[in-house]
């Protein structure tokens, strides 16, 4: 529809399962695969028509989910100009993966690919947006590109290597430097132990509940919080009670490729006695429910890292020394 002078307007999905793996359609007739998604139809915005082409496509009734990552495409000759919009769709639950299937008289063929995989097979107008809202869904942040190419100062998409060179060079404003530069989730926790030395720990009511964690959780930076005020409101949220924290024992810092790095200040929260932890309430959005261990008992219940942190921090109390600098609970 070149004759139109308004940009052609799309929605793509990025479906995973819960397994991390992309679908990605092939249909015959068309020779190369896709993901799912299609043009924008009247006033329909980007949201309505990847839920449209989903729910019609797919047989699949799931709402567009964050917006990852946008790219603008220069037009052919002749032709549009192309603002596609990339969505996050599911992870689907495997009930949900297996119910997909497609129009009667249009057979295709859906497969379910590890992230690599997918980026591979993708065409190579394509991968690159495949690519660039994958590292915006585990930076928990978004993509801009223009025919495919993540923009300087896109916050996330573009290579590191790309943006050292960016703001060595000094071509970034402001704006794009802060908007590109690496980011970190922070969070604050505290260790309390009871009258027999036991370790108090809660199980979340979310994510892995087979996972123990310490009292405590995330920073609310963007509203001025610091460390220690988070401290104290988690442990008033979660367990019931307004205990100030005593002092820092630990700040550990932890990384994986791809992803944030995380940021966890721990204090003291001291010795419970045993009217004090009868006054615990639970917050039940949060937590199942709590119980104090043994250090022997650690491993079963809480992950290495998190087990290393709690194991030095107890050292620190006793021996009086820190604050410790810890990598991934390693001093």
């Amino acid at each position: 529809m070149p004759d139109r002078p308004s940009p052609l307007v799309a929605a793509t999905g990025v479906v995973l399962d819960t397994r991390g793996r992309v679908l990605v359609l092939t249909t015959p007739g068309r020779t190369d695969p896709e993901l799912p998604g299609g043009a924008v139809r009247g006033t329909e915005t980007p949201e309505e028509g990847l839920a449209r082409a989903l729910r019609e496509g797919l047989n699949l009734a799931r709402p567009a989910g964050r917006l990852l990552a946008v790219d603008s495409r220069p037009p052919a000759t002749p032709g549009r100009s192309v603002i596609a919009h990339v969505h996050l769709v599911g992870p689907l639950t495997p009930q949900e993966a297996a119910a997909i299937s497609f129009p009667a008289g249009e057979p295709a063929e859906a497969r379910w690919l590890p992230p690599e995989a997918a980026c591979a097979l993708l065409p190579a107008r394509t991968a690159p947006r495949l690519r660039a809202a994958l590292a915006a869904l585990h930076t928990g942040s978004f993509a801009h590109l223009v025919d495919g190419v993540p923009q300087p100062g896109s916050p996330a998409g573009l290579d590191p290597a790309r943006r050292v060179a960016l703001e060595h060079s000094g071509t970034l404003d402001p704006a794009s430097h802060r908007a590109s530069r690496p980011k970190a989730v922070t969070a604050a926790s505290v260790l309390f132990t009871g009258s027999d030395g036991r370790i108090l720990l809660v199980q979340p009511a979310y994510g892995r509940s087979d996972r123990w964690n310490l009292p405590g959780g995330g920073i609310d930076s963007d509203l001025g919080e610091i460390p220690r005020a988070a401290a104290r409101r988690e442990v008033r949220e979660e367990l019931g009670l307004d205990l100030a924290p005593g002092r820092l024992l630990a700040v550990n810092w932890s990384h994986k490729p791809g992803r944030p790095a995380r940021i966890r200040f721990l204090y003291d929260g001291g010795v419970l006695d045993a009217p004090t932890l009868a006054r615990i309430r639970l917050d039940r959005t949060e937590l199942l429910q709590w119980r104090t261990v043994t250090s022997a008992e650690l491993p079963g219940l809480v992950k290495p890292a998190l087990r290393r942190q709690i194991t030095a921090c107890l050292t620190a109390r006793a021996t009086g020394a820190g604050p410790l600098e810890l990598h991934a609970g390693r001093p």
